[in-house]
């Protein structure tokens, strides 16, 4: 379809010339001498684009923008203007225009403005498009939840979404830590900037100095280009600093000062360069007892907790287990990975008796690799793993009579030990450290049967 002028000039000549010339170039247009008809025109259809005079008989260019631009904020505008009146036109600008062109002029250069003005009008309105996708996909329609935690939670980020005050996002593995930035990021007035995340505890020590800050050419082996680090790329946007508790304190010191002085110094360099950023970090660790122990900076921590976001263990929102399966099940379901419609009363009851230490994360892997495993029908107890669907004889006393059949020793055992580490997590409040030291393991053999029983580290 052809892009829509809308042509408004008292010097008939000039109309005219206009309106032949745009037509030839495959515009559909609409030409007025008289102002008061165009709006009346504007007023019963849409225009892609205004072409105005400045200097119109008892009003002016700028006043029939303003008044288009209430009906059709969309409109992009570019004003004609002679010689002696360029502030005014300067003016225009700043009242919405796009461009000003002065008279006289060659057709053709108008041409070229109207076919820019129509394409900076077309790339507006894909970023504004895409700001929508993103603000509903990162909105609160991907975060499920309706306990009151989570309501809470809700209310906290839209109140604090278009600041620019840093976030500290605390909560155990698999809680939704980084959904949750990213709401934060796309609700804000910097949606249409970078949002760069950061996992401080997956990116080995002497990496992740230059992963943050960048290096210049030279500055150690390999560093064959100067490159630059999250915080530039993150420049006018977000940078989500995730497992900030893991990082060593030397980087400590340096974070600090880009958060103090939004300043960073690139590896190698002696040179600083300015960011404008909002920072959010997130931990699963308990960040003031870290500081009681020395393990974290004190002044680090309170520039991190301006504004602090608590988000709840799955355990304690089980009011949501429903509503996140209905969710994981529709979501795998539109993926084409298998026709699974419902968990049954029975299966749901095992659900709501575990206590899920890997929080929504493992909840969703659980249904995803239900829906696969399952191929179709209603989801059973049989259909569960060892963890959740022998919970109840896990407690079964040492008396209880043998089974003639005999028993699965190895899913006894199995299900014993989930079971065990169920009650360690529970007892450290999902302190991993703490657990391991419960169960007397490291800390690394309790992630990998955690991963094993479908868990998150």
């Amino acid at each position: 379809m052809a892009k829509s002028i809308l042509v408004i000039d008292d010097e008939e000549v000039l109309l005219k010339a206009l309106d032949r010339y745009l037509k030839t170039q495959g515009y559909d247009v609409s030409a007025f001498s008289d102002w008061e008809k165009a709006l009346e025109a504007a007023r019963e259809r849409s225009f892609d684009l205004l072409l105005v005079d400045l200097m119109l008989p008892k009003t002016s260019g700028i006043e029939v923008i303003r008044r288009l631009r209430e009906t059709q904020p969309g409109l992009v505008s570019v004003v004609m203007t002679g010689f002696g009146t360029i502030p005014s036109a300067i003016e225009a600008i700043r009242a919405g225009a796009y461009h000003y062109v002065t008279k006289p002029f060659d057709l053709e250069d108008i041409g070229s403005l109207v076919a820019k003005a129509l394409e900076h009008a077309q790339l507006r309105e894909e970023n504004r498009s895409l700001k929508k996708q993103l603000q509903q996909k990162y909105g609160f329609e991907n975060i499920v939840g309706e306990s009151l935690p989570m309501k809470e939670v809700f209310r906290l980020v839209e109140k604090i979404a278009d600041t620019d005050s840093t976030v500290l996002i605390t909560g155990e593995s698999g809680t939704g830590k980084e959904m949750i930035a990213q709401a934060v990021h796309y609700r804000s007035r910097r949606a249409d900037r970078p949002f760069v995340a950061v996992n401080c505890g997956a990116i080995p020590e002497g990496l992740l100095e230059s992963e943050l800050f960048g290096h210049v050419k030279g500055a150690f082996t390999g560093a064959v280009t100067t490159r630059a680090g999250k915080f530039e790329q993150a420049d006018r946007g977000t940078i989500f600093l995730d497992e900030i508790g893991d990082m060593s304190p030397k980087l400590q010191v340096k974070v600090l000062r880009a958060l103090q002085e939004r300043v960073v110094q690139p590896v190698g360099s002696s040179k600083n360069r300015e960011v404008d950023i909002r920072v959010i970090a997130a931990t699963n660790q308990n960040l003031e007892e870290a500081v009681a122990q020395g393990r974290f900076r004190q002044d680090l921590f309170y520039r991190l907790n301006v504004i602090p976001i608590h988000l709840p263990a799955l355990r304690e929102r089980k009011d949501d287990l429903p509503l996140l399966v209905r969710h994981f099940l529709q979501k795998y379901r539109q993926d084409g990975r298998g026709p699974a419609t419902s968990f049954s009363p029975e299966a749901m009851e095992h659900l709501k008796s575990y206590d899920w230490p890997g929080n929504v994360r493992e909840l969703e892997n659980l249904v995803q690799r239900l829906v696969v495993l399952k191929g179709g029908g209603e989801i059973e107890v049989r259909d569960l793993p060892p963890n959740l669907a022998g919970r109840a004889a896990v407690s079964a006393p040492e008396e209880a009579v043998f089974p003639e059949e005999g028993v699965d020793l190895r899913a006894m055992v199995e299900r014993f030990e989930a079971s065990l580490i169920h009650r360690a997590l529970d007892r450290s409040a999902g302190n991993k450290n703490r657990a391991a030291q419960l169960l007397r393991l490291n800390r690394t053999t309790l992630i990998e049967k955690l991963k094993k029983m479908g868990g998150a580290s």
